[in-house]
């Protein structure tokens, strides 16, 4: 058997990806499994229960993927978590119509669908998986399995036109909906036994079970039965907070299983059924409004959809037809134009339909069920990411070393109670002791307590989180991403002006603020009707930098009667005609007629219109102007536009360019087949619309407290570089006196390889009597030697890209300094994220030992109840409560648990609690009035009138029946109780650090008072004599100087371990100075660049082009987008990179 026919990937290449291993199922290992938990009493079907890979192992063996009936799939990232899944069989056999068991006879009519290479014949018989919701089927032909419940994207125009336009026949959507499965998100409601056994049955609470039976069986049972009611508590609210989210999930996605859809179907018409009937492939007609149940491929007609629930934005989204093309290109790469603008997508809302000519709009169905994008949204809500944190993972080591301590202390305690002889029973008992108490039982508690508090003060303040292991991560941020409008500037943008143009010239400015109104022209034409607004319910609708052009006309929106519109179609239910307070037009009224939407990656967007009373078609285009120029003819187009757009964009305003053109054409009808290439070219320039994008007034002060707190920040925008510049240097996100570069990358071309051209941004000043920032490009080679490295790179979205796929090692250099990315579509500002934290950076986006359990045998029953219930667990329930400090630290807190100053922390309070116990208790021994109570007891009896401060205690103690082999009365557990209870207030105390990370300690009253109250009650309970407390408590009453002196002693111990903690392990100054003196340094990725290119001389470069490939500096590949054996072997060892594999996975 061949490794390739063995293994294979699932979702090559997606987020998801996941290897898959075919096995085959051996009734004599099953059997023998079977025995062996038996035996075992089921432990090791709990064994299976948590590492199903174990089972699959044990039970099988491997076999080709072809063969198997059992898989077992491993994702492929650093976690590397296994799945075991059966292999199913579906019957086409269970049908209620003949199926042709012909080979040469597809089922369903695209040849190529995996469906008809999924069946075999003549069994009629295909095998699938089902894993994460998503069903996988067998490709006989492929030879792996392969996803089905969408089209495949090979499919072009003109197959979904021809081959889905006209619908499915019944017998095809019959087959598919078997193979695929319904059209249903369902999320189900999980009972809530399933969720108690899946809680107790957890790794921890076995071991907790099997700690509170064995402490319960040797007496504990006080102090057992609290950590069972604090274990049931904690169970009982974790199953009813899952229990809540699958209702509420529930709730949020059974309303998508039950709308009524109309499709039609091939030989029969149109026919109305349930949404979870729907199947890929099918022809979906949409009436008006509705909510979409599928992904759905537009392809008669025009839509405005609410896509809030994807993008968080409830903006009308408009949807243009799928073209009708010859070719046989696939239909997402047909031109350049963003494929979803033809897609609909499963829950967001139709609020508006536009039928073209005489039929309804209609969609052909692209995805359904869990592949939708809705669907989607559900399962990473299913299955979530696994979390990487150093944290986390220390939190796993501290748990394995505390595990190792206990079998030390088992292996010991069995060692010395075998060489006593003493009975297998208790040796056992007792070795077990040693082991389970090494592990807190109320770890869990004390880990997600802090959790849990800052859930709480993150919802006060409005702020909501969906995974609540990442709080803990937001302590290590140091580099914040911002967009740029709506986040750094307002919200809105103002109108500040219009700059036309004639005659191959700018003419004077027209200034929103002088009142007048906007000329008529074609520059107002363009403005009125070059958007996507709507009408909707008497109101409009839209983009707010659509709405605020659009206002800026005085132009309005109607509904369509006969007397204005001219040119009515279907196609338009909305006319745009002057309003009362508009300059005068000789236009009554525009229609648009044609719209092809604004695209981020085409920066533009451009109608075709109609006015009436004329009988030719007008296009209007708007866009970014550097982008919407290339599209005009080079005489129309001012010889000084680059000038006059950087002397607006240099002064913070988001420019706008508007470009027409006249269309001769002989009918209406002739709009409908126009290609958006042939409207957009051959235009004439108009001028630019200005609009000013201020700052919010809260802008500079967070940036300035960032900087302050040494954390990062960065410029992620769609907007113009120069643009962005400028509000960079306006914020003070680049400081005053910083250098910029700008870095230019262009893509490879015929003989000439791609190319990255380094500029430096010079010579800033002020304009006179402005508080504007302008920048003139310079030919400056060199940084001013003062600056130092305070330099920042600047690019464009395409510069990005280049360098992504050209110069991948070069990318790294740039990014540690890299501040202004302008230009940058979804995609590309998720692919910068990613690439920010492979240099180990924690990135934000900003946009639209609880206690000693090892001396378990020390103290008495009720001495450990008081201290570890009473006091401890109170305190480490609390602690968590002080809120966070207002104003950010410099530095971090530590990310990791096994840092230096932590470790320090507890071993040196481990320490000092060593000491002073150890030294009381061999100086208790040299007290005149002690002695071995169990020895002697006699000697106790005749010497307590010594010491005792109450006689009638005296006489009722003496004549108590503690005094009996078994007990633990003596002395030492009497000296040793107050100070390891002191110590416990001691470490809580300290441990609960105020200032730089959290509010003072004194803020936190609930902590305070039982810190104090616990300091109260060990103080009373050591100088009170009350029999009911002392027989309780198994205390031997001594001399008040005794106690005074345990109490100083515990007060000293207390004045070390604050002065060492405050004065030495909190001291930062001290660590940077051990550090340097160490030679110590970060090995976060970006810091060692940052210390490589300090240390290169030629770096950073200025006014000079590099190209790929060039050997003098460096070669630069991306083996994401190169082959292996287009790269030289040494070079791919060069550009490669080894991933560290993550701890649990290595354990």
């Amino acid at each position: 058997m061949e490794e390739k026919d063995h293994r294979a990937l699932l979702n090559q290449g997606e987020e998801n990806e996941l290897e898959v291993f075919g096995y085959q199922t051996q009734s004599l290992r099953r059997a023998i499994c079977l025995t062996a938990s038996v035996l075992t009493c089921g432990v090791l079907l709990l064994v299976f229960y948590w590492r199903p890979q174990w089972r699959v192992w044990a039970t099988c063996i491997p076999c080709p993927l072809q063969e198997a009936d059992t898989v077992l799939l491993r994702t492929t990232d650093e976690f590397q978590r296994y799945i075991r899944k059966k292999v199913i069989y579906l019957y086409l056999s269970t049908l209620k119509f003949p199926i042709s068991k012909n080979p040469e006879e597809p089922l369903v009519a695209d040849r190529h669908s995996v469906i008809n290479h999924a069946i075999l014949k003549p069994e009629l018989k295909l095998r699938c998986i089902q894993v994460q919701k998503i069903r996988y089927v067998w490709d006989n032909l492929e030879k792996r399995f392969q996803k089905v419940g969408l089209l495949e994207d090979s499919h072009s125009c003109y197959d979904i036109h021809h081959m889905f336009g006209l619908g499915l026949t019944h017998e095809e959507r019959e087959v598919r909906r078997l193979v695929c499965g319904p059209n249903a998100i369902e999320v189900e409601i999980q009972p809530i036994w399933k969720l108690l056994i899946k809680q107790v049955l957890n790794p921890f609470y076995v071991f907790q079970a099997f700690t509170l039976t064995l402490w319960m069986s040797q007496g504990y049972i006080e102090y057992s039965v609290a950590i069972i009611i604090l274990s049931v508590i904690s169970i009982v609210l974790t199953v009813y907070d899952l229990r809540q989210q699958s209702v509420k999930l529930h709730n949020l996605v059974e309303d998508h299983n039950k709308v009524q859809v109309t499709i039609t179907v091939k030989g029969k018409g149109e026919q109305e059924l349930e949404s979870r009937l729907l199947v890929p492939g099918d022809a979906l007609i949409l009436p008006g409004k509705c909510s979409l149940p599928c992904d759905a491929l537009l392809i008669d007609g025009s839509c405005v959809v609410n896509e809030g629930m994807l993008t968080g934005e409830s903006i009308p989204v408009t949807k243009m037809p799928l073209p009708h093309m010859e070719n046989t290109m696939p239909w997402k790469s047909h031109s350049s134009e963003d494929y979803r603008k033809h897609v609909l997508f499963c829950g967001t809302e139709v609020i508006q339909v536009k039928p073209t000519g005489q039929g309804p709009v209609r969609a052909v169905v692209l995805r359904t069920g869990y592949n939708t994008a809705k669907g989607d949204l559900v399962r990473s809500i299913l299955y979530p990411r696994p979390l990487n944190f150093k944290l986390y993972s220390d939190a796993f080591k501290f748990i394995v070393f505390l595990a190792c301590i206990g079998v030390v202390g088992f292996f010991y305690a069995l060692g010395v109670y075998m060489y006593h002889r003493v009975s297998l029973r208790h040796t056992v008992a007792m070795a077990l002791l040693l082991f389970t108490g090494t592990v807190p039982p109320v770890l869990p508690a004390a880990l997600t307590t802090g959790i849990m508090y800052a859930q709480k003060r993150l919802k006060k303040k409005k702020i909501y989180c969906i995974s609540p292991q990442r709080i803990n991560m937001c302590g290590q941020i140091n580099l914040v991403c911002f967009d740029k409008t709506g986040t750094l500037t307002e919200d809105g943008l103002d109108l500040w002006g219009t700059v036309p143009t004639a005659d191959n010239c700018f003419q004077e400015v027209h200034s929103f603020a002088s009142g007048r109104a906007l000329p008529w022209g074609p520059l107002c034409a363009a403005m009125a009707s070059c958007h996507s607004l709507i009408l909707l319910d008497g109101t409009i609708q839209g983009d707010p930098l659509d709405l605020k052009m659009f206002e800026g006309t005085n132009w309005i929106m109607e509904d369509c009667n006969v007397d204005y519109c001219k040119f009515r179609t279907s196609d338009s239910n909305i006319i745009i005609k002057p309003g009362p307070k508009a300059s005068r037009s000789p236009v009554e009224a525009i229609t648009i007629l044609r719209q092809f939407p604004f695209s981020s990656s085409l920066q533009r967007m451009s109608v075709v219109a109609g006015l009436a009373g004329e009988d030719h078609f007008h296009v209007y285009m708007k866009g970014a102007p550097e982008m919407l120029a290339k599209f005009c003819r080079s005489e129309t187009v001012p010889r000084n536009f680059p000038q006059e757009l950087r002397n607006y964009t240099m002064q913070g305003f988001r420019v706008i360019a508007l470009a027409h053109k006249t269309l001769s054409l002989g009918k209406l009808s002739e709009v409908d087949s126009l290609s958006r290439e042939k409207v957009e070219s051959e235009l004439t320039f108009l001028g630019l619309l200005i609009m000013a994008n201020r700052l919010k007034k809260e802008t500079k002060p967070v940036l300035k407290e960032l900087r302050e707190a040494c954390i990062r920040t960065v410029m992620i925008t769609g907007d113009n570089l120069q643009t962005a510049i400028t509000v960079a240097k306006n914020s003070e996100m680049i400081p005053q006196g910083n250098q910029v570069i700008l870095v230019e990358a262009n893509e490879p071309e015929e003989f000439v390889p791609a190319s990255v051209t380094w500029q430096l941004v010079e010579n800033q000043e002020n304009g006179p009597g402005k508080n504007e920032t302008y920048i003139n490009i310079g030919n400056s080679s060199v940084l001013p030697e003062e600056q130092g490295n305070c330099y920042h790179f600047a690019m464009s979205g395409k510069s990005y890209q280049v360098l992504f796929q050209h110069f991948n090692s070069l990318l790294p250099k740039i990014l540690v300094n890299g501040t202004i990315f302008a230009r940058m579509s979804p995609g590309q500002k998720s692919s910068l994220v990613e690439e920010f934290q492979k240099l180990n950076y924690y990135v934000g986006m900003c946009g639209d030992g609880a206690n000693d359990c090892g001396q378990l045998q020390l103290f008495g029953n009720y001495q450990y109840i008081v201290q570890d219930i009473a006091i401890t667990l109170m305190v480490c329930l609390t602690m968590s409560s002080t809120h966070a400090y207002p104003k950010l630290a410099p530095y971090r807190p530590a990310g990791q648990l096994l840092s230096p100053p932590l470790l320090l922390s507890v071993l040196l309070n481990t320490c000092f609690t060593c000491i002073v116990q150890i030294c009381a208790f061999l100086y208790v021994k040299q007290q005149p009035w002690y002695c071995e109570v169990y020895r002697y007891s006699e000697c106790f009896l005749d010497n307590q009138s010594n010491f005792s401060t109450n006689m009638s205690l005296e006489r009722n103690w003496t004549g108590n029946a503690t005094l009996i082999p078994g007990s633990i009365l003596s002395f030492e557990s009497t000296t040793l109780w107050p100070i390891g209870t002191i110590n416990c207030i001691t470490v809580a105390f300290i441990f609960s650090k105020g200032k730089p990370f959290r509010k003072p300690i004194y803020t936190n009253y609930v902590f305070s008072f039982l810190l104090i109250t616990a300091l109260g009650l060990t103080v009373f309970i050591m100088f009170s004599d009350f029999q009911a407390i002392y027989r309780r408590m198994e205390f031997i009453p001594t001399t008040t100087s005794w106690r005074v002196s345990i109490l100083v002693a515990a007060l000293i111990q207390f004045c070390v371990a604050f002065f060492v903690e405050d004065a030495i392990l909190q001291n930062r100054e001290l660590w940077l100075l051990i550090k340097n003196k160490l030679g110590f340094c970060s090995k976060s990725q970006y810091r060692n660049w940052q210390r490589k290119l300090a240390e290169d001389p030629t770096w950073p470069p200025t006014n000079r082009t590099d190209y790929s490939g060039d050997s003098q500096n460096g070669f630069y590949i991306n083996q994401g987008y190169e082959s292996p054996e287009q790269i030289p072997k040494g070079k791919l060892q060069q550009g490669g990179q080894t991933t560290e594999q993550h701890f649990w996975t290595r354990l």
